[in-house]
């Protein structure tokens, strides 16, 4: 699984961590049962703070992809491509263009 950040975007870091993991699940390298780096670790390869890397793993957590197991690691529990995922993905993206001004469709019946 590869990780990536670019410290000139405007999005956090921890969202970041958290895109980088939602797209490696998308593109099937990651899947059900699979573990991630525990977050020491990927702190330590992408110099940057732990709480970050927490931070974007409580993200996946709160959007029910993955299961934190204090002291036994951290396991991929969503199939993917799921409907999570892509309910995730939506909510990110809706979430990246509020913070960005732009103003959100209403959806209508007619």
């Amino acid at each position: 699984m590869l990780v990536t950040i670019d410290r000139s975007s405007p999005q956090s870091l921890a969202e970041q961590i958290a895109a980088s993991v939602r797209r490696n699940m998308a593109d099937g390298k990651l899947s059900r049962g699979d573990r991630l780096p525990p977050a020491h670790a990927l702190a330590h390869s992408l110099d940057i703070n732990m709480h970050t890397v927490l931070r974007g793993y409580q993200i996946l957590k709160d959007e029910q992809l993955i299961e934190l197991r204090p002291g036994r690691g951290t396991v991929v529990t969503a199939d993917a491509p799921s409907l999570a995922l892509v309910i995730a993905a939506c909510r990110h993206f809706i979430h990246l263009a509020q913070q960005r001004g732009w103003q959100t469709p209403t959806c209508s019946n007619s």
